[in-house]
Order: structure tokens, then sequence, then C-alpha cells
């Protein structure tokens, strides 16, 4: 869950408003600005995923499926504030997201979200930061403020205020890796669905279990670690079974908002990248706008066309570096 937002930091003015003042008006406001927290951990993870070069590893399927997740997430979110009578801004906030870059809200300001190709350092620096725990089980310290903590303040926000709960525009589809996007029927519906978004991240304070799977923070242990997460009948550890790295791409790390100077040939398929995204985008907006299920399956069209240019500049080599790194997608929103 992750990204940049360069404008001020929404979530953290949030939470520090009393919990009495948590109004309809705040809960609109808080589900908003978890929109923007889903989507912006798209783009680390599909340039992760795309830079492997064999899709069907076990690698690709692990951060494909981390991918769908936080699509699904993001849709429980949209159903949630088209629920309570708002609409989810998804152009609007994906404009204000940029890497590198903070965390959309100023939610844990330590870290930079960059894009890369997938390397064990940018599984513990980018990945398995956005997914850190609350208390993690393995490996890390405790007590770090987490996404899951702004979940639980969104709870608690929903049970305070009670609010209307409208099922007109909102959105049911199978999206994917055994997740169903359900329509937020009443408030039982609701904490299920928050109660699943934090399992599948990071977990519960008592099992790193997200479900059949171990949650997001510890599946990219794993592949960080090179072994499964065991249960050594007193902790859990990274030393079960090995667990392969992947052969990648070497897609460089953007260190600016776009690639600097960049070929015709580069600059056609960044290009036809960011239109594309673009357009997913839009497809998105409408569908909450409108209930479009339509308008749902344009954009999820739209998101597999990217892999395609994607991979494309991946095998393309960045100037002066000598074939060891190229280029890669830059996620920008532009004109159409």
């Amino acid at each position: 869950m992750t990204s940049t937002v360069t404008g001020s930091p929404e979530i953290v003015r949030l939470v520090t408003i009393p919990t009495a003042e948590r109004d309809l008006q705040w809960l609109k406001e808080g589900l908003q600005a978890a929109v923007a927290l889903e989507l912006s951990t798209l783009p680390p993870y599909l340039c992760g995923y795309w830079s492997i070069t064999a899709p069907s590893s076990e690698a690709a399927r692990l951060i494909s499926q981390i991918a769908v997740d936080e699509m699904f997430h993001m849709g429980l979110v949209s159903n949630m504030l088209t629920a309570i009578g708002g609409t989810p801004r998804i152009v609007e906030v994906a404009t204000e997201i940029s890497y590198p870059g903070r965390l959309p809200g100023g939610v844990r300001p330590q870290l930079s979200v960059y894009l890369s190709g997938l390397t064990k350092n940018y599984v513990k620096e980018v990945f398995m930061e956005i997914e850190m725990p609350e208390h993690p089980l393995a490996f890390t310290d405790e007590g770090v403020p987490t996404i899951g903590a702004f979940y639980d303040a969104l709870l608690d926000a929903f049970k305070d205020v009670n609010p209307t709960i409208d099922p007109t525009r909102q959105l049911t589809s199978n999206v994917g890796a055994g997740n169903e996007l359900v329509a937020m029927t009443d408030l039982d519906v609701v904490e299920e669905s928050i109660a699943l978004i934090k399992e599948q991240g990071e977990g519960t304070p008592e099992s790193p279990s997200g479900g059949d799977l171990p949650a997001h923070y510890y599946r990219f242990g794993e592949l960080y670690h090179g072994h499964k997460l065991r249960w050594t009948g007193t902790d859990w550890k990274f030393d079960g079974d090995p667990v392969a790295f992947p052969d990648v791409y070497p897609m460089g790390r953007l260190t600016t908002a776009s690639w600097p100077n960049p070929a015709p040939d580069v600059a056609a398929l960044l290009m036809t990248f960011n239109q594309t995204y673009t357009a997913m985008l839009g497809h998105l907006d409408k569908a909450w706008e409108t209930g479009s299920a339509t308008e749902l399956n344009a954009s999820i069209g739209k998101m597999y066309q990217l892999a395609s240019p994607a991979r494309s500049l991946m095998q393309m080599p960045l100037p002066d570096s000598d074939g060891t790194q190229h280029y890669g997608p830059e996620f920008l929103v532009v004109a159409t």
C-alpha cells in the first residue's frame, strides 16, 4: 500500500482530529485517502513483477497475486466510500502520486518509495516497508505506525458515525486470486472487509496468516530471505524451505518523475504506457461514478495492456549504463 503524494499529509491530519469530532465528512475524506494509498502500491509492485523474465516463476506468481490483492483492496475502499454518499476520485489522486516519494497522506514519512526492477534490496526497502505490520512477528522492531492502524481508525469512525449505507453504484466482481469484490450492505460487511484488508497485508497480532497464505509482509520476507517462514515451536523464522530469487530484466532505479531525454523509440513506448495507464484510471473513475461493471472491466483490460510496453522498456538499456541498467515505466497521468 504505498507511493508518493506531493500535497499535504492528509492521513496524518485526519488521525490528529479527536475521535469525538470524526463525522461523516471525516469518514469520506479518510476513505478517499485510503483509495490513494491502495492505488499507490500498484506501480512499485508491478515494476517488480514485470521485471521477472519468467512470468510463470513462483516469485512472479507471488508478486502478481499481491498486486491483485491491492486492486481488490482499492475496490473495497471505493465501495465503502460510494456506500456513504461519496465518489472515489481516482484520476485526481493519481496525479498527486509520483515516484520517488513518500506514502500518500504522510503515512510512515521515513519511507521513500521508488520504481525499480526486482532486487533483494527493493523487496526489503520498499515492498516489506510498505506492508510493515503494527506488531511484526519476525525480524523487525515493534511499534512502527502502519497502514493497518489507519484502517483501524476508519473502522472506529464507521461504528461511531453509523452512516446510512446505500448500495447504489457499488460494484461487484471476481477480481482474481480468490478475491470477490462485494457490496457494502451494512456495517458488518464493512468490518469484515477492513479485517480482510489488514490480514492480507500484515497478518494478525497472533499469526502471519492472511488466510490460506502468509500475509503480504511475510511473503515478501520469504522472497528476501530466500526461505519460507516457519514456526519453530517458540517463534517465527525465515529458515524453512528454499525460495528461489528469479532472473530479472535490470530496470534501473527511477530517480526523477520521468526518464531524462529518452530516444524516440523509448519515448514512444513511455507515452503508450502512460496513455494506457491514464485510460485505465479514467475507466475506474467512471465505474464508480455510474456503478458500471462495463467500465470496471474496461479498466482491467487496460491494466493487462500495460505489461507489453513495460516489458519492452525493461529490455532497452539506459544510456551510459554499459547495458547493466534498463528503462522501465513511469506511471504518469497524461493529457488525453
